[in-house]
């Protein structure tokens, strides 16, 4: 199942204009908010797809009974780029764990490259909700990656994908290397994808964008 934000008229699409557009690009703050606050936000409809309970609550006056979230998820981010979205997913899943995985693009030459891991952090993933965010899914290829090394820590029952943009043969990709039941969230899809695998219109680089220029 895909959910594709931009086809229905939210803030959502301001937050997103603003990472797009290069003239508010030069505020990373911005940027960086923008990208937490396009987290909210996918996390909210994310929040009703889990699992609830019934609860009393006593209150100063009696009781009520209320519908609360028990699925507490597992929220997993690829470094660094992911960063503003992981915490703009904690906001609201503020009980939830947290699993970091460093995996970068090593070219080999111009147009090809592989997807290096070299670092992770993951509690218990069995039979859990599993949220996987990167702003960028340009190829697919670091999100299977990252899916397929975050395995070692068990199994997940329900898998979440949190895209800011993403192109659609990696929507597809994703879709033939993760199990059926995955949910992938997307903030738009652009149908362009330049000859070093980035996206066009897109944004840019986000890790760049959010934190600074790499050297």
């Amino acid at each position: 199942m895909i959910h594709n934000f931009s086809i229905t008229n939210s803030i959502f699409n301001n937050f997103l204009t603003e990472m797009r557009d290069i003239h508010t690009q030069k505020d990373s703050m911005r940027f960086r908010r923008n990208l937490e606050r396009i987290a909210e936000i996918m996390a909210y409809e994310v929040s009703k797809k889990l699992e609830f309970e019934s609860c009393t609550t006593t209150t100063p006056l009696g009781e009520d009974v209320s519908q609360i979230i028990v699925d507490q998820p597992v929220v997993a981010t690829i470094l660094r780029a992911g960063l503003g979205m992981h915490n703009g997913i904690l906001n609201y899943f503020d009980k939830a764990e947290s699993a970091f995985v460093s995996a970068y693009r090593k070219h080999s030459s111009h147009k090809d490259f592989q997807i290096n891991v070299e670092y992770i952090a993951c509690p218990n993933i069995a039979n859990k909700t599993l949220i996987i965010s990167d702003p960028m899914l340009a190829t697919g290829n670091s999100m299977v990656t990252v899916y397929k090394t975050l395995l070692q820590y068990g199994k997940p029952s329900k898998i979440h994908i949190l895209s800011a943009i993403a192109h659609p043969d990696a929507i597809e990709f994703v879709q033939q290397h993760l199990p059926p039941h995955t949910v992938i969230w997307v903030g738009a899809i652009d149908k362009e994808l330049t000859a070093q695998s980035y996206i066009v219109p897109g944004m840019g680089d986000a890790g760049d964008l959010a934190y600074g220029n790499k050297i």
